[in-house]
Order: C-alpha cells, then sequence, then structure tokens
C-alpha cells in the first residue's frame, strides 16, 4: 500500500513539474502602428491566459503603456495538436474582444480572433522565451 501511495505523489509532483509548451513570452506581430508587445502566457485554472509584460513601439524600444499588466488572452482550452480555442484575446489596437483560438507550431503561435462569424487574424507570434 505504502508502494503505491509513494508512487501516486511521483506521477502528481512530476505531472506538475511538466509545463505546457504554450508557456512562455510571445511577442506579437506588430499592430497597425508598429508596435507590438510580450506576452506572457501561463496556466490559469484548467486553461490558459495571458498578460502584456511590455510593450514596444516601431523601433523595438520599450515603451510606457496603459496596457501593460492587462490580460491579452484568456480561458483557452488545450486540444490536441497544438491548438487552443473557446478563449478571448483582446487587441489593444482596436480595443475589441475576440472569441479567440491559438495554434501552436514549434516557437509559433498563430493568433486569431472572431466576432459574430467575421475573424481577424491576429498574426504570428513567435517565443521570447
Amino acid at each position: 500500500m505504502k508502494v503505491f501511495a509513494l508512487a501516486a505523489a511521483m506521477a502528481v509532483m512530476a505531472g506538475a513539474a511538466f509545463a505546457d509548451p504554450v508557456e512562455g513570452v510571445w511577442q506579437t506581430k506588430k499592430d497597425d502602428n508598429g508596435n507590438f508587445g510580450h506576452i506572457e502566457v501561463k496556466a490559469c485554472g484548467p486553461a490558459f491566459c495571458g498578460v502584456l509584460i511590455k510593450a514596444f513601439d516601431s523601433e523595438g524600444k520599450e515603451m510606457e503603456s496603459p496596457n501593460v499588466g492587462r490580460q491579452i488572452v484568456w480561458d483557452m482550452v488545450a486540444y490536441p495538436d497544438g491548438l487552443y480555442d473557446d478563449g478571448k484575446i483582446y487587441s489593444p489596437d482596436r480595443d475589441k474582444t475576440y472569441n479567440g483560438d491559438m495554434t501552436l507550431t514549434g516557437d509559433s503561435l498563430a493568433v486569431r480572433g472572431c466576432v459574430l462569424g467575421i475573424c481577424r487574424d491576429g498574426g504570428t507570434w513567435t517565443r521570447v522565451k
């Protein structure tokens, strides 16, 4: 009985040590003004969320933004084959929230948002770390 309890405890601890592949810091594509950001994606409950942790101007210099600290992605549920769906994505340059999905391929994250069946390609984000 002790062996089973130890094995179960080790399995739980090992599972917690492995992060989901989408977790990390991602650089967004440039917006209409040439600005971009770094989004930190991590687990939030059973899904994944992302917060803007840095903003950059069109020259790549860090800038102040009222959106730093704002949740940009939330409620993204992991599905097979790198799909994250059923969540929301906020677009600071348009000040709109979309029904979103993301597709992870290696160090690239394709992001898309839709409202009333009209979808906007959020571009491909690249992994920073």
